[in-house]
Parts: C-alpha cells; structure tokens; sequence
C-alpha cells in the first residue's frame, strides 16, 4: 500500500499562508456585497412609498389640467402652488426628528383644539359651502384650512398617547381616556359644520387606538355603541317634533344613498351624473380632455367631491385600476414598513397614516360608484385643493421621516 508522503515544512506554511489569505478576501468580498445590500435597502428614501405618492400626484395634476380647460375654479397655478408648497413641507418633515414629538401629548392637544378653533375667531374665519372651516392667512390672501392640518396632529396625538401602552391597554380606564381625547377634535369639527374630515379624524384615531392594544371586546362594544348612536341621530332628524342634529342636506345624501330614484334631478342628481361619467369612461376612456360630463357641467364638482368620476370618464376602467395601483402600493408599503419599526410611536404613525389614507380613498372612490354615502371628501394627492395637497404630502414626509430615522439609528 503506498504512503502517503507528508509535504515540506516550509510547503505547510505557503499552503496555510494561501488558504488564510483566500478565506480572507472571501469575507471581505461578502462583507462588501452585504455592505451593498445593506446601502441599497437602508437608502435615505423608503422608495416604494414615495415613488407610488409622487406617481399619483404627477396623475392628479393631470387630472386638474384637463379640469381647468372647462371648469374656471379649477385653477391649475394653484394647484401646482399647492404642490410646491406640499413638497416643501414634505422636506421638512421629512428632515425633522419626528420622535420629538413622541412625549409631547399635551401640546399636541392645545395645537389640535387650536387648529379647531381658528376658523371662528373673528377676523379669521371664512365661511365657504354652508361651513366655516377655512381662515384667511393675513398679508397673503390666501385661504387655508385648519382642520386638514390638525388631521396629521391627530395622528401624533392619538400615536404619542397610545404608545405609552407598549402594544396592550389592559385598563378600561385607559381605553375610555383614549376614546374622550379622540372624540374633542371631532367633535369641534362637527360644530364647523364638516362631517367628512371628522369622520376622517374619527377613523384614523381609531385605528391608532386599536392598534395601541385595545381589546376586541371593547372595540366590538364601542362600534356597536357608535352604531346605535348613528341610528338615533338619524331617526329623529326624520321625525316631526324631535331635534335634527342632522342638516337637512346631509339626511338628504343618506336618504338618496339608499334610494337614488327619489329625487334624481335634485340631490340625487350629483350620484347619478357621477355614476353615468365613471360608467361612459368604458375601458379606455373617452382620451384626455374629452370628458363630456364634467365639460357639459353635469358633473358638479368634477374637480374636487367628484374627481374620481371625471378620472374613469378621460381614463377608462383602464386608468382607474393604474390609480387604485399606486394607492395600493403607497398603502402596504407603508404597512410593511410599520412592521419593521421597533418603536411602538413610529409604529402608530405609520398606522394612521395607512388608515387616513385608506378611508379618504373608499370614501371617495366608494361615492363615485354609488357604494357609499356623498360626504364632500377628497380624494388624497389628486383632488382640487391647496389645504388637503399640503396635508397629504406633508403625511408622505411623515412616513419618509420614520424611514430615514430608522437607517440613521441602524
């Protein structure tokens, strides 16, 4: 049997020197891909969100330009105004440590019934569409409305708060603290009088307080609770005799809502118009700039309540789906992203932007089409209007702040 001859003493060390040196650049070469990787994925933008937000609003823009052709208030200067002023506000948010805003609660609190308030100290408020919820910003001239901004301070608000409970609130005490805080913007909202930005403020503050750890029983009672109230709200501002607390244009929309044909040519004409605009649009649209509904005038509010409608008409089912597209990935990015923050703040931030979201783009995508009630509100980074633009890219900013803040920490 051969033996196996041993190799020089001096072979070993070249061998082992060769090996040790291979090894190495082979951790080196590793270390430098995942370094890469790392770059690429903890880069200074979450990408997936911002790029489906600034998609969407480069599309509303669009939207607004072909509006502007045939409707005089549908100024597109404006609307452009409105999105440089956003993005500014975006950087900044962007930029700022929003953690800062974590132990601040109470201040949050003030800013919010503040931002309430403005519109009714004399000299500031402006009344517009039966409400007064706008003010006028002094030496500029321009209208602003408080109430879109103390959406984004409600969800510090209401995130500030419930991350306190590190993602379980076991005391009903708590639980009932956090629903009485919730409903003071809301309620000051419904004195302007704007039930759609409050159900807005309601539902995002909601979701924040369900995911600070609420039980569901707790939640399952209080929605059974709203419900019952809703009810009776609704019963005696139909019944002689009894207080309405409901304006008699807002029974009306709950009331063509159930039954469109009982009053199609009055305040059921506005669903009707919108449903035959998104309808006509078949699968490719009638082209850009062709949206005979909203040109004729038949679509009222085509560029604001209603911008949905004239989007399927000019776009077809085709562009509806691209839109409802972008929303969906700017939505669960930021949902994914929230599964990755450690913070129970961050965390809750990002959940009440996805859910501020969510509900503004059913609710007015869910009107157009006739599944849910008409309450005036916007469709997010596309309808007309400086106040709600501002806001909503401001929220984007939120998102990116959360982002960047994490790679800073990583």
């Amino acid at each position: 049997m051969p033996q196996r001859v041993a190799a020089p003493q001096g072979a070993q060390g070249v061998i082992g020197t060769l090996r040790g040196a291979i090894g190495s650049f082979g951790k080196r070469v590793s270390g430098d891909r995942a370094t890469r990787s790392r770059s690429r994925l903890n880069g200074p933008f979450y990408l997936p969100q911002l790029l489906a937000a600034l998609l969407i609003v480069a599309f509303g823009a669009v939207i607004i330009y072909t509006a502007s052709l045939t409707i005089a208030e549908a100024s597109f200067v404006r609307q452009l105004a409105g999105i440089a002023i956003g993005l500014v506000c975006a950087w900044g948010m962007y930029r700022y440590d929003y953690r800062a805003l974590a132990n601040m609660s109470t201040a949050l609190l003030v800013a919010d019934v503040v931002l309430m308030l403005l519109p009714s100290v004399p000299g500031f408020g402006v009344s517009a569409m039966g409400m007064t919820g706008w003010i006028k910003i002094p030496l500029v001239g321009l209208r602003f409305q408080p109430s879109e901004l103390a959406k984004l301070v409600t969800i510090f608000l209401m995130a500030s708060l419930g991350a306190e409970y590190n993602g379980r609130i076991d005391s009903l005490r708590d639980y009932l603290k956090l629903c009485g805080i919730l409903a003071v913007p809301f309620v000051l909202i419904l004195t302007q009088p704007d039930l759609g930005t409050g159900l807005i403020v309601l539902v995002t503050g909601a979701s924040i307080i369900i995911c600070s750890g609420a039980k569901r029983t707790w939640v399952i009672a209080t929605i059974a609770g709203i419900v019952a109230l809703a009810a009776i709200v609704v019963a005696t501002s139909m019944t002689e005799g009894l207080p309405h607390l409901l304006k008699t244009y807002q029974l009306n929309r709950l009331i063509v809502f159930v039954d469109p044909s009982v009053d199609p040519s009055g305040d059921g004409y506005n669903l009707q118009q919108a449903k035959i605009a998104v309808g006509s649009g078949g699968l490719l649209g009638k082209g850009f700039g062709n949206a005979t509904q909203a040109a004729g005038g038949f679509l009222p509010e085509a560029h604001t309540d209603f911008v949905f409608a004239l989007l399927a008409e000019e776009f077809g089912f085709v562009g509806s789906v691209v839109l409802l597209g972008l929303f969906a990935t700017m939505i669960l990015s930021t949902i994914l992203l929230a599964q990755r923050v450690e913070s129970p703040f961050g965390k809750l931030v990002l959940a009440g932007c996805a859910t501020m979201w969510s509900f503004q783009l059913l609710q007015n995508v869910g009107m157009c089409i006739g599944i849910m009630p008409i309450t005036g509100i916007p469709l997010p980074f596309v309808s007309f209007g400086s106040s709600s633009m501002v806001t909503q890219l401001t929220s984007v900013g939120m998102v990116q702040s959360v982002w960047h803040h994490i790679v800073k920490a990583g």
